[in-house]
Parts: C-alpha cells; structure tokens; sequence
C-alpha cells in the first residue's frame, strides 16, 4: 500500500458542496415522502400549462423538472401559487437558452467553489503544516466551513430549483445506459443535473466539518517516538532517537523499509506489537506523541528514568473518533432521501459503483488461488514464514534491494526540503516524459509544503488557484520516505492541474472518484527511482510490477472489507458506545482475517487489519486504493510502449464520467482483477526460475 495522501479536505469540501443522490425522482411511486408542500393536482396543472406553451419541447422533460422542483419546494419557499409561476417564468425551453443558462451557472460555480476551497485552505495550514502548536483557535478556524450555507442559500435565492427545474437528474443506472450515446454537452448537463438532489441544513454541514476537523488533527498528531522503545531485552534503542513515526502510515512504511535490513525482522516485530496496541486501544497514553517515556510495547510498561510508572490507556479515543464521524452523516442520512444510509450514498452516488459490487471485486480477489502461490514466493525469497506484518512485504519493489540509508543520502542531494521538491517539478515531469514545455506549466500550478502529518494532496476549484502538495519533512531534510510520499502526491497533483485546467468543461472537472486519482498517484509513486536517475535493468521488472501490486491489493482489499463491514455494524448498532465500537472493530478484523487471510499466513485471530487511520479520520474512503490499484495495473499496461506524458494528459481530459465509461475511453476495457490475476499466474513462474 502506498502513501497516505488521500485528497481528504479537496474531498470534504467536494462532499459540502456536491451531496449526490443516485434514484429517478420521475416514479412518484418510488420516491420516498418528500418534504414539499406542492400537490399531485399541482404538479400537474403545471406541466400541463407548460406543455401547452411550449408544443416543440419533449413533454417528459417538463414532468421530469416539475417533479424534481416540487419534490424539494417547501413551505417556506413559497405557496403553490408562488410555486406555479416560479416554473412557468423560469422553465427553460430551447436548446441554446440551456446552453447559456449552463455555461454561466458552470462559470458562478467555479468562482464559488474555487474560492470557498481556497479559504479552507488557508483555514486549515494552522492543522496541516508545521506552523507550531495546535491550539483552540487553529482548531475552531481549522473546523469552519465557509461553503456550509451554500447549498441552503441556493434553495433561498430559488437557483437551487432553477437547476431542478431545467436539467435532469440521472440515476447511476440511467447513466450506466445512456452514457454510450452521450457527447461532452451531455455529460456536463448530467453532471449539473447531479448537484442538487438534497437538503442538508447547514448547522448539519457545519458540524460535520468542525468533526472531521477534530477527527484529523487527532490521526496528523498520533506520533510514536520510536527511539523510546525498548524490547526489555537490550541496552541499546533499535531505533534511532530522532525517529518519529506517525501511525499508522509512518510505522508501516518504517516496517516496509527493514526487509533490506540486517536486524529488520526484530524491528518489524516491535512495530506490529506497537499496532496492535493501538487497536486494542491499549497503547499508554503517556507515549502518544510525547519522548518523554520509555515504552516496552510488548509487556506494555512505561518507564521514565529507568524505573517502571503507571499509565493511563488512550480509553478508546480511537474508535470515539469513528463514533463522532458516524453520528454526525447518519445525522445528515434524513436529508438524502434517496439512500437511506451513507453507505449507499458513498457507493452509488459518490464513488458510482455500488457497494456490493466493490465488496464482490475484493472477495474475488482475496480468495484466489493466486494468493497461496505469491504468498509462497515471498516465503522463499524471505526464507522463513511468513507473519501477519507480510501484508506489506515491500520485497516486489525496485527499491527492494537498496539499503534505506543510501536511498536517503541520495534524496539529500537534490530534494532537501518541499521548497526544493517544489523547484524540480518541471525536471520531474521532463523525466517522467512530459515536454519541458508542459513540466513547467503544470509545475506553475502545484505549490509544495512540509505536513504536519503524512501527507496528502488538496486540488484547486478553480483555474487560477494552486494544487498543494504537502508532504512529511523530518528535521534533517528530505529524506527516502518524504519523497516517496512526494511522488505519491505529486501524481495527484498533475491529475487535479490536469483535470481542472485542459478540460473542456468544468461541470466535468475532476476523475470519476477518488480510485482514478490515487491511481496516477500510483503510477508516480512506482516511477520514483527512475527519478533519483536509478535505472531498473531488472529482465524481471514487470513481473514484479504485477506481484508488487497483487500483493498491495491482497492487504488493503483486507482492510477495505474491515472498514465496510464496521459501516454495516454502526447502521445495525446505531447507540452503540465507543466500548463496544472497539469490541466490533477488532472483532470484524478478526473476522475478515481468518476468512482470508489465516490459512495463508498460518495463524488465526490477529487484528491487524484494523489499523488504518483513515478508517478513523475519512469515512469509508479505504475503498479508494485497492480499486485504483486495479486501475493502475491496467493503466500501466496501457502505458506500455507509449508516451507516458501524452497518454496521461489524454486518458485524464475525459475528467469525471462514470468509472465504466472513463475506463472504457483510457483502457478499452472495463475495471476487473483478470489482467492482474492473470498477469501473477505468469510472474509467479517467471520469477521462480
């Protein structure tokens, strides 16, 4: 699994601003009791009126935005008179007038929306930079939303029902159907059509934000110093001093770096003992984010002077953080009226491929008997057994044989710090294929900061506006980690310039969902030492490559099965305490563990697969990276024996159309473990010979 970026606060501000619904309000029948005040009679002696004044226009269109405009027109928007004349005066009739009318709503909206973000950007640095201590005030201005009334205010102005009135919203099965046949005008009147199909009161949005807020600050500043940990067994800090780790990401990118190390084994061992802790919310309070202590994690005793103390476990602030998340968007599920839960909101409507579905892709995958056959592999290239921290075996990688150490005295050279990552983008890009031309305009574009945290990528709303990439900047300088990390997110960083500034509308800007993103950012990240100037001569490479992403998808499909099913638990256990939260979560993984993972590794009951922050910070966002895994695997067997530049800068214009459609324009194929099961069967006799 890769780098942590995630695109969390783009994505926030996206979800305040775009809250998507995925049924056809035309079935009075099927739609759920509306919270209008307009009658069946009324309803209809309107479309009647308007068919009679407009002859030429389709008399399903006029029902359709009747409906759609009764449905959310409440009392005090106005009486059924005001109602009446409302679509009557602003029922739009002709092609060109739709066109001028979309064209000026799609540019307001970019002034909004890019402006609104640009604030929340700046709100937040305070929370995602290294500007000193969080305080009170960063964490108030840092949780403000400024664009949590816009939706109400549209409602207000009544351009909220000037939408519905006048474009079409289509169902994910309406768009699955009529997307063959739909040019980019239709697109973007769809996309258009998607913007109002909710009501959320604003107090509702702005809570939210302020937990999210929380929720973020608390994963950025869970930081382990690793130079305090001790086995119990030796004098000496297996760890350097210095060394601090953010959790999860941090600690299993540290687990990842010892497989090239002479005592790595044992460091990996302390690493997962130290997770475990943290799942079982068991990890003294006392270590978290503070050098003050010495931690043995695997009899759990803190020490300070050398004489043993007693602590205080963090008492499940782990999962009360997920507990606060689920509270506040089951809050906000009464004002969704088309999806009962957020489970199905995020599925059908943000990420437009339904959950059963993606759980469906997962299983198929974690149940294949590709699984035993790499899992084997890597046991003879470890030579021993493997053990439940094998989920991220890194030994697939190019990099997979190169001492950590001189990988970071290598960085240290050219990438110093993020003012210096930020100078050599456009050399980046020039080597990665992009003209020098184009490596300069989009570098123009992205703007390169130390986190506070792991890292992540936040995209302008607007043209004109900045991409920020932020990445992990230890007190020494840049080094291997951070710029891995970098080169995460600078792949996310060229799809939002991409995405935002060569598209042709911006109705369309931006990728399907989040997977499409993370699965460039991918593709970067693979690309790193090619970089650094190191040249992979491996015959192997590709098979590796294949492996490499197997196994990625093998572990964080694991964990995304964790992350839906604990959704499913919350819906099922609304009043649940974050006690018995914790008791489900670590029982799910427990679960999902033995189902796929036990027979393979050899041992049962571990629950390690509960350890991802973002299952804590960015609700059933995990789903995101095994299904751009996929997607980078086909992309990168597209990229074969072409420019990776234009190929990129073509696939990633289409912006956000369905998953299906966009992945039928960039691959010619539709999304599916095959190539990549495929591919392993070949790369596991490959790579044994």
């Amino acid at each position: 699994m890769n780098k942590a970026s995630h695109l969390k606060w783009s994505f926030v501000v996206i979800f305040v601003l775009f809250i998507f619904s995925a049924c056809n309000v035309q079935n009075e029948k099927e739609t759920p009791t509306a919270m209008t005040n307009i009658t069946a009679t009324i309803r209809q002696l309107v479309v009647d009126t308007l068919v009679k004044m407009y002859p030429q226009v389709e008399k399903a269109r006029i029902e359709t935005g009747v409906e759609q405009t009764a449905y959310f027109w409440k009392k005090e928007d106005g009486t059924p008179e005001e109602f009446k004349d409302f679509c009557i005066e602003n029922f739009v009739s002709t092609s060109d007038e739709l066109d001028t009318a979309y064209s000026k709503i799609a540019r307001n909206l970019e002034i909004l929306y890019g402006n609104f973000n640009k604030m929340s950007v700046f709100l937040k640095e305070p929370l995602h930079m290294n500007m000193g201590e969080i305080t009170a005030v960063d964490n108030m201005f840092g949780g403000y939303e400024p664009s949590s009334h816009l939706e109400e205010d549209f409602f207000q102005n009544k351009l909220a029902f000037y939408i519905l009135l006048n474009y079409k919203y289509y169902s994910l099965n309406d768009k699955l159907k009529l997307e063959g046949n739909w040019n980019r005008k239709n697109w973007g009147y769809a996309r258009l059509g998607d913007l109002i199909t909710s009501r959320i009161p604003s107090q509702l949005l702005l809570k939210y934000g302020d937990i999210v807020t929380k929720a973020d600050s608390y994963i950025s500043d869970y930081n382990i110093y690793m130079g305090n940990l001790t086995d119990g067994k030796s004098d000496s800090a297996m760890f350097p001093k210095e060394l601090k780790l953010i959790s999860h990401w941090g600690l299993r990118d540290e687990l990842k770096s010892n497989y090239a190390e002479k005592d790595g084994l044992a460091k990996q061992q302390m690493i997962y003992e130290v997770m475990r802790r943290i799942i079982m919310q068991e990890i003294p309070s006392e270590v978290i984010n503070s050098d003050k202590f010495t931690w043995n994690p695997f009899e759990n005793k803190v020490f300070e002077a050398g004489k043993e103390v007693k602590f205080m476990p963090e008492d499940n602030i782990r999962y009360e953080t997920l507990l606060s998340n689920f509270k506040a968007l089951k809050e906000m599920d009464t004002y969704n009226p088309f999806f009962p839960t957020y489970i199905e909101a995020k599925f059908n409507s943000e990420m437009e491929i339904p959950q059963p579905e993606v759980e469906k892709l997962f299983i198929e995958l974690v149940s294949s008997p590709q699984v035993k056959k790499v899992a084997a592999l890597i046991e003879s290239r470890l030579g021993r057994k493997i053990q439940p921290f094998d989920i991220w075996y890194d030994g697939f990688k190019s990099r997979s044989g190169i001492r950590e150490d001189d990988l970071n005295k290598k960085v240290k050279v050219d990438f110093t710090d993020a003012a210096e990552f930020e100078k050599r983008i456009p050399q980046i890009l020039t080597k990665l294929g992009f003209s020098s031309e184009k490596a300069a305009y989009i570098g123009s574009k992205i703007q390169v900061d130390a986190a506070r945290g792991s890292g992540h990528a936040w995209g302008a709303q607007m043209r004109g506006d900045k991409a920020r990439l932020r990445t992990r900047v230890s007190e020494g300088g840049m080094d291997y980690k951070g710029f891995n990390i970098a080169m995460h997110e600078l792949g996310h960083c060229v799809e939002q310039t991409i995405t935002l500034y060569d598209i042709d509308q911006y109705m369309l800007n931006g990728v399907p969902n989040t997977a499409f993103t993370e699965a460039l950012a991918f593709v970067f990240q693979e690309r790193d030492l090619e970089v650094l100037g190191i040249k992979n001569t491996d015959p192997l490479h590709k098979s590796m490559m294949a492996l490499d992403i197997f196994w990625g998808c093998y572990e964080i499909m694991g964990v995304s099965l964790v992350d839906m099913n604990v959704w499913k638990w919350l819906y099922a256990h609304p009043n649940a305490t974050k006690s018995e939260l914790k008791d489900a979560v670590v029982q799910i993984s427990l679960e999902v563990w033995n189902k796929y993972f036990a027979e393979v590794f050899g041992v049962k009951d571990q629950p390690i697969l509960a350890i991802y922050s973002h299952m804590i910070d960015n609700p059933l966002y995990l789903s995101a990276y095994p299904i751009g895994h996929l997607v980078q695997y086909q992309l990168e067997k597209q990229l074969e024996g072409k420019n990776l530049a234009s190929e990129i800068m073509r696939i990633y214009a289409a912006g956000r159309i369905t998953p299906d459609a966009w992945m039928k324009n960039a691959t010619n194929s539709e999304l599916s473990n095959k190539p990549l099961l495929e591919a392993v069967d070949e790369a596991v006799n490959t790579v044994r010979k």
